[in-house]
């Protein structure tokens, strides 16, 4: 019987059919297969198989499906061994479709399965019957489901419609109701507008005379404010012209006396410097001396550059330094970045002073260094060294301005000596009196 089934004559084997399995059978076929597969030894399965024989008959069915319908179309033996065991767990469904007779009450999906299977004479028309069949019932199903579906649409649509009716009479109370407080508030609105627009005419003409007072009253401020300040300030001239007055009276005399005092002390230095360098034996003046005498001129800063030095050596700033009275004024910040600009200010001036203390020690002459306060990012706290007078420009005021000012406070005739490169200095002080010197000379004397 199975040798009948697997393909003798007379069988279904040569039948084919010319259409795909409905799926409803393809799932079936595939479940036949599955169940039956795990009867198979790996020596009967067929290669693209075997690596599925592990899996549990649910897992196989879901991960190797395809591949198990495609070997029972392709693969006879395979497809004999699958219907043997069908055959052994299904014998009356085998049997009567082997008689050509499928039960009446049997699925027509199980019955076109196990026909697929068995390949019985006439197993196409099994299949496509089962099919048609599958797709009748499951026609009537989605009908049946459609008609349930609109009946349950109907009576939704019913009850919506009985919802949208109570809600709609709702809204229209609803609306009725806001429609007439809307126009209660409509009428409070316009009455809260007019008292509102009145108000603000109250406002606006309450304002204007405020504002009429007020201006008023600061054009009357600001005349009082400009006479007290007219009045403050005559008061302020009039004290600085009374102060100015008080201070010429007290100190007037005493600038004057100092000058005279300091020029006297000058020229009688320079006389008896000039005794020495004449080395002359002391005499009494007799009145005939006095008739054709040539009064021997004095020494000043200008005659020391008639003695053939040059203008770069030393011995020029020693030979004025030694003159009576004599005062050198240096050009701080000039000398400094001249000498070792490379060094942070504060130490260009500590380096500077020392020297001029130790100079000033040397020659006893009287030394002021000047230096731009300009150049300061806050006021110096410096101890001036022994000799030297140290000063800083006020703000608005440069070094050049306050050596001019020092230069032309001193009396005529006074040996002044001013250390500057600057050449708008030099020229400025050489003008009024001055002698002018290189800052590199006063470098080379102090090194």
């Amino acid at each position: 019987m199975v040798e009948t089934a697997g393909g003798g004559p007379g069988d279904g084997a040569a039948e084919v059919l010319d259409r795909p399995l409905p799926d409803g059978v393809r799932r079936r076929v595939v479940q036949i297969v599955s169940d039956g597969f795990g009867g198979l030894t790996l020596g009967e399965l067929p290669a693209q198989l075997r690596q599925y024989a592990r899996f549990a008959p649910n897992r196989r069915a879901k991960f190797a499906g395809n591949a198990m319908a495609a070997a029972l179309e392709t693969d006879p033996l395979f497809r004999q061994r699958i219907g043997e065991k069908l055959r052994e767990a299904q014998p009356e469904l085998s049997g009567a479709l082997d008689s050509g007779s499928p039960p009446p009450a049997a699925d027509p999906l199980d019955v076109a399965a196990a026909a697929y299977v068995l390949r019985p004479a006439g197993w196409v028309k099994l299949v496509t019957a089962a099919g048609e069949e599958a797709l009748r019932a499951d026609a009537e199903r989605a009908d049946e489901e459609s008609r349930a579906e609109l009946e349950r649409l109907r009576t939704e649509l019913d009850r919506s419609r009985e919802q949208t009716r109570t809600e709609t009479e709702r809204l229209r109370t609803e609306l009725e109701t806001a429609r007439k407080e809307a126009e209660a508030l409509h009428r409070k609105l316009r009455a809260a507008l007019s008292d509102v627009k009145r108000g603000e005419a109250a406002l606006r003409k309450a304002q204007a005379e405020m504002e009429a007072v007020r201006s008023e009253s600061q054009a009357q401020v600001s005349a009082a404010e400009s006479e007290t300040r007219r009045l403050k300030a005559r008061l302020a001239e009039t004290e600085a012209a009374l102060e100015a007055g008080r201070k010429a009276a007290r100190e007037g005399r005493s600038v004057e006396d100092m000058r005279v005092r300091l020029l006297l002390d000058t020229v009688l230095d320079a006389a008896q410097g000039l005794r020495r360098e004449l080395a002359l034996p002391p005499v009494s003046v007799r009145p005939a001396e006095t008739v054709d005498a040539v009064e021997p001129g004095r020494m000043s800063p200008k005659d020391i550059a008639a003695r053939a030095l040059s203008e770069h050596d030393p011995a020029i700033l020693d030979q004025l330094l030694a003159l009576p009275q004599a005062h050198l004024v240096v050009d701080g910040y000039n000398v400094t970045k001249t000498g070792y600009p490379q060094m942070p200010l504060e130490k260009q001036r500590l380096r500077l002073l020392g020297q001029l203390s130790q100079l000033a020690a040397q020659t006893g002459a009287e030394v002021t260094c000047v230096f731009d306060g300009a150049e300061l990012a806050a006021p110096v706290l410096l101890a001036p060294p022994r000799g030297v007078r140290v000063l800083f420009s006020k703000p608005g005021v440069t070094a050049d301005e306050l050596i001019r000012q020092l230069v032309r406070a001193e009396p005529p005739g006074r040996p002044v000596i001013v250390a500057s490169t600057d050449r708008e200095v030099a020229d400025g002080v050489a003008r009024v009196g001055a002698r002018p010197v290189a800052s590199a000379v006063l470098l080379k004397r102090l090194s």
